[in-house]
């Protein structure tokens, strides 16, 4: 089974019911939780009340993940509330909390990445040639047209 994690013989501290305990190991990492349903005993116990909350929650998450994907081209949080919608999924499917945990373990990479002094040195070199290029190009535009907008220059 593919729990997402880059550590082979990963120890895992296991509940009475069956649940991987979310906690740290000794060594420091956490332990994740397992993967399935979290829904409540009553509702696992009925196959068709089951299924009704599956169906639920998936047309709740499908309306939060559409919210963020209109969201992405218009003001909001687009990919914010995406991966909302996506954590309504992950508390009832399999897919959803592969997905989210691939997700977590690909932004804390780049986290860790970005931290690196050598891509923070590169980074600031980028971002200060990129606002002197874009100070220049203000400067000839003032100079050449003074502080008219674009729309008001008259054939010259």
């Amino acid at each position: 089974m593919n729990t997402g994690s880059d550590e082979p013989g990963e120890a895992v501290a296991m509940a009475a019911d069956g649940v991987k305990v979310d906690d740290t190991k000794a060594d420091g990492s956490k332990l994740e939780r397992a993967l399935g349903s979290r829904a409540p005993e009553f509702i696992k116990a009925s196959r068709a009340l089951h299924l009704s909350w599956q169906v639920g929650v998936f047309v709740v998450g499908l309306a939060v993940v559409v919210a963020g994907i209109i969201m992405l081209p218009l003001p909001g949080p687009g990919w914010v509330v995406i991966f909302g919608g996506m954590a309504i999924w992950a508390t009832e499917f399999v897919w959803a909390q592969l997905v989210l945990r691939w997700t977590k373990r690909k932004v804390t990479e780049a986290a860790q990445r970005a931290l690196d002094p050598k891509v923070r040195k590169r980074n600031i070199i980028l971002t200060s040639i990129g606002l002197v290029i874009i100070g220049a190009l203000a400067g000839f535009y003032l100079w050449k047209f003074g502080l008219v907008m674009p729309w008001k220059i008259k054939d010259q």
